[in-house]
């Protein structure tokens, strides 16, 4: 889908439009991922075991009360409980799914554009993405007026849910149509909720951005992978949360970029990087602090399959030499960052362990590199 998965390693670029939006275009660099720029603008085992035993023991109870817990291909949720085994992290071949991506990539652009619009600008853009939930994806309360409103895909019954404080709500369903048809009818749900916003209708982060007002080639949506992509979320996650807990410095949330449609966590030493010659205010605010970041992405363009980055900016001398955790890890010198492969994380005896090393021996890497005050910044 991708002519390069450097064109997702952008800068999104603000400016005011005649929608009155703040209108993200991108603008190619290396290292990073969607708002990279902006986003970088931003247990022991025992206990991961006793969390795990106290999660399947609440399912087991549930299952005593007569209450139906559900999950996709007929599996109960408790099935994925324990991510410690590649039966519960699914396959996301991406050629099976492509054109559900693409589709649910300009949906979800259009949803998160609306919060972009109404909520106040937090530092490194942190008010642009969305977050994971135990149903789909969600923007998180959007303040409007006095109120707020919630909009959220529900991957588990295939709905597009708008909520309001003030009581009113608002469901679409989550099938196969167009862009075009999508953004119409959600933007007309918000019209009948009373929340009047405009978005500027231009894709970013994609090659030939059609607006979705007029995109009916994308019109694809499989829920059976639309679900898939969601439950491997959730894993993925669940281990991100982990691994973000060591760090006591300052962290990004596990937040989900619409733009560039991945899953995304940062840790920053606390020291000012050094100005970018020439670069932009957003591209100042973006990299005024030196980070690590990593994440995961579907795939696409060289990258034929879903797969975990992690970068570090500045990228200290010698980075890419390093030897990082697991085997299957490598450095890709034209996006400047270490790639594991999805499929090697979900097939190892423990996609958690696979995944946790990667993202320590990574962020270690570069921050003995960078010389981060590591007993400060990490949980003893």
């Amino acid at each position: 889908m991708w002519s390069s998965r450097r064109l997702r390693k952008s800068i999104c670029q603000r400016r005011r439009n005649d929608c009155g939006d703040r209108h993200l275009s991108t603008k190619g660099r290396t290292g990073g991922a969607f708002i990279a720029a902006l986003r970088a603008l931003g247990h022991t085992r025992s206990k991961v075991a006793r969390r795990r035993n106290i999660r399947t023991g609440r399912a087991i109870q549930l299952r005593e009360r007569g209450v139906t817990i559900s999950g996709s291909a007929g599996l109960p949720m408790a099935a994925h409980a324990s991510n410690t085994n590649q039966h519960s992290w699914p396959a996301l071949p991406l050629e099976a799914w492509q054109d559900t991506y693409a589709t649910l990539h300009m949906w979800t652009q259009i949803v998160g554009k609306v919060r972009l619009a109404l909520s106040p600008r937090v530092n490194h853009w942190w008010e642009v993405p969305l977050y994971v939930n135990a149903r789909g994806l969600t923007t998180s309360a959007i303040p409007y007026g006095d109120g707020d409103f919630e909009v959220q895909f529900d991957f588990i019954d295939h709905k597009l849910i708008i909520q309001t404080s003030w009581g009113s709500s608002k469901t679409l369903a989550l099938k196969p149509q167009s862009v075009a048809d999508f953004y119409a009818e959600f933007m007309s749900a918000l019209r009948l909720l009373g929340i009047a916003v405009k978005i500027w209708t231009l894709p970013c982060e994609v090659p030939n951005p059609v607006r979705f007002e007029i995109d009916t080639q994308h019109a694809s949506y499989d829920p059976e992978y639309a679900q898939r992509f969601w439950q491997i979320l959730v894993l993925i996650e669940n281990v991100f949360q982990e691994f973000r807990a060591g760090f006591i410095g300052k962290n990004s949330p596990v937040h989900f970029f619409w733009g560039s449609f991945d899953l995304a966590v940062t840790r920053f030493s606390g020291r000012r990087a050094p100005e970018r010659a020439g670069a932009d205010s957003i591209t100042r605010e973006a990299y005024s602090h030196e980070v690590i970041s990593a994440g995961f992405w579907p795939g696409g363009g060289d990258i034929k399959g879903a797969a975990f980055y992690a970068y570090a900016a500045p990228e200290p001398a010698a980075f890419a030499e390093q030897a990082v955790l697991p085997a299957a890890a490598f450095y890709h010198p034209q996006m400047k960052e270490f790639l594991l492969m999805y499929d090697d994380v979900r097939l190892a005896a423990s996609p958690r362990q696979a995944l946790l090393s990667f993202l320590q021996s990574t962020y270690e890497a570069g921050a003995n590199l960078a010389l981060w005050d590591r007993k400060e910044l990490e949980r003893a």
